[in-house]
């Protein structure tokens, strides 16, 4: 695992420094090696994180005046290695990166689609002086862009563009609404005016100034196989799931489970324990002696596989002020989702025993495992009723007293209420997110416009959380929490094969009545211990609502305050105190628009975002 970063300069040779600071900003990426090429035109620069061939795989590396630097792992990268030598193609290291470049070499732009993994990547060609950039299909591994005049930038992460001194750091006003009601930044935006995240499962090449962009790979729900029996996807979900754990354990570094106690994570330790050589590792997280504690559930998990079981209690004892600071700036754009926190402190004890991490994101936007997809379901039974009737529901909800639980009843039942009245899509974010926003409407049915109504219903918000919601909010915060690190994260669920078996399944195989996963869940029912197979879904964050009127209420208060916002201009200080102060007096529950602003105000500070328009 690595990361990249670098720059055209058609108007010459740019100070040698500059990439190298680029370099140095994202070295917790890479400790184990640095590296740089410069040319007339570009600049690039690599830190490396050792996980295979730990002896020859430095980077950049170069072949036949074509450079590459590589963030990423490519699981079958051995046998692409063996189909590239039966052409003649030969090799001076042992490393996933060279097979890569040599299949570039190979096959140009083509070679992304034979790659099977996760990566961001770019390649400098001299003999056609063009500059290609690609990201793979999940939006796995993050990718930077920013156009300057005629120039190109690019990065792993915000800090390594943000070091150049012609990149100004500029709020996006365009973007500020989008981070405040969905409590992330769907691609192409970010907060900093200029620069874009490249979509997931596109590549962009550069030649003199000009750029051309192309999808390789999109998610697709257009062939529903309506033929399939339920068993026989069971026996090819498991087949699947099995190869793809397998593949996923390749490392030459001490490797690891992280084990929440749910469904996804227990289910990667099962197949890991198949093909694991040894007593596998697994680390979990605790909130005991509270309501929302797991540690019952992963330690069953623990117990029935035999692992060798880490666990840290994240108790309000830690330094967790400290600890949020640290997130604000590794989250670089910035993110709201309050689950960055336990994994956080779960990411640095996992690297105190392993550099490799499996994980078990991507099963609920693959098989339907989120409440929202419920709530979908009941809004669609109550939109036709008329606008009245639901605002006095709304309005008999308001007298729910404010709860301290994660996510209590008062919550859920006023947030469905809210969605209910607004339009399906704009509905289904918004119960993900923070706030609704009317303006992000047309975003939305341009993610919608690729997906036949036929796909049917459920399978609309599947696709939408799989361009968005999954890429922007869970595997950037997977990925930034774990790098922060210098620890590399590995989902299974989202190799490509499982995406696209998943997206071809009926929607009754995903959730039954109100069972979610259901597929999943039957076919891990004889594998798993039964409290983990029955156990209703929990998010894995924070008591944000109980935190902010206790521990943390005087950090909140200590960065909110009225010249923070004033000096921002971006929001009317009486506003921002009235929300605070109903928050401490139980008239809502803010949590987690809170915590979104809490971040937001800490990311604008440390890196000096001007907030002028």
């Amino acid at each position: 695992m690595c990361g990249i970063a670098g720059f055209t300069h058609l108007d010459g040779c740019p100070d040698a420094a500059i990439i190298r600071r680029a370099a140095e900003s994202i070295r917790h990426r890479g400790p184990d090696q640095q590296g740089v090429f410069e040319s007339s035109v570009v600049s690039l620069a690599a830190v490396r994180l050792k996980i295979l061939d730990l002896a020859t795989g430095d980077q950049p590396i170069t072949r036949e005046g074509t450079t590459i630097v590589f963030n990423g792992e490519i699981y079958n990268f051995r046998d692409l290695r063996h189909e590239l030598e039966s052409q003649g193609h030969r090799f001076q290291t042992q490393c996933d990166t060279e097979v890569v470049l040599q299949a570039w070499l190979a096959w140009g732009k083509r070679a992304f689609e034979k790659l099977r993994g996760m990566f961001a990547l770019a390649i400098w060609s001299e003999a056609d002086r063009t500059l290609t950039l690609a990201r793979d299909r999940l939006g796995i591994k993050p990718l930077y862009i920013a156009r300057r005049g005629p120039d190109l930038h690019f990065g792993s992460e915000l800090k390594a563009l943000l070091t150049h001194p012609d990149l100004e750091r500029r709020l996006n006003h365009r973007a500020l609404p989008l981070y405040l009601s969905l409590n992330y930044l769907p691609q192409p935006f970010t907060l900093i005016d200029g620069i874009e995240k490249l979509a997931p499962g596109t590549w962009l090449q550069w030649r003199k100034g000009e750029t051309t962009t192309e999808t390789y790979w999109a998610p697709s729900f257009a062939r529903v196989d309506s033929r399939i029996s339920f068993d026989d996807a069971k026996q090819q979900l498991d087949t699947l799931l099995d190869r793809s754990v397998q593949e996923h354990l390749l490392s030459d570094v001490p490797l690891g489970v992280w084990l929440s106690g749910g469904l996804d994570s227990s289910t990667i330790t099962h197949y890991a324990t198949r093909h694991f050589p040894g007593k596998l590792k697994t680390f979990s997280v605790s909130f005991r002696g509270r309501g929302f504690d797991e540690s019952r559930y992963f330690q069953q998990v623990a117990a029935a596989f035999d692992t060798d079981h880490h666990e840290l209690d994240l108790s309000p004892d830690e330094d967790i002020p400290a600890a949020i600071e640290s997130i604000a700036h590794f989250s670089d754009e910035p993110s709201a989702d309050a689950g960055a926190l336990p994994v956080f402190f779960l990411a640095r004890m996992t690297r105190q025993h392993v550099t490799v991490a499996l994980s078990g994101e991507g099963a609920d936007e693959l098989f339907g495992g989120y409440q929202t997809y419920l709530a979908d379901r009941y809004a669609r039974w109550l939109r036709p009723f008329p606008k009245p009737v639901l605002q006095a529901l709304r309005g008999i909800a308001e007298l729910l007293p404010a709860s301290d639980d994660k996510i209590g009843f008062d919550y859920k039942a006023k947030r469905f209420l809210d969605g209910a009245m607004l339009p399906p899509a704009l509905a289904h974010v918004f119960w993900n997110g923070a706030a609704p926003l009317d303006g992000f409407a047309r975003e939305l049915e341009t993610a919608f416009a690729p997906l036949p109504r036929e796909a049917g219903y459920l399978n609309q918000f599947l696709y939408l959380d799989q361009r968005l919601y999954l890429p922007d909010d869970i595997l950037n915060k997977s990925d930034r929490m774990s790098m922060a690190h210098s620890l590399e994260v590995r989902p299974p669920f989202l190799d490509h094969r499982i995406v696209e078996f998943a997206a071809t399944l009926p929607e009754e195989f995903k959730i039954r009545g109100s069972k979610l996963k259901f597929i999943l869940r039957e076919l891990m029912r004889d594998k798993l211990p039964a409290a983990v197979i029955h156990r209703p879904k929990e998010g894995f964050d924070i008591p944000a609502h109980h935190w902010f009127r206790t521990s943390l209420r005087t950090f909140l208060r200590d960065t909110i305050t009225e010249r923070a916002v004033r000096d921002s201009g971006l929001f009317e200080w009486s506003a921002m105190k009235r929300l605070m102060d109903d928050h401490d007096r139980r008239r809502i529950n803010a949590g987690y628009r809170l915590w979104g602003l809490l971040i937001l105000f800490l990311w604008m500070e440390q890196w000096g975002v001007d907030t002028r328009r």
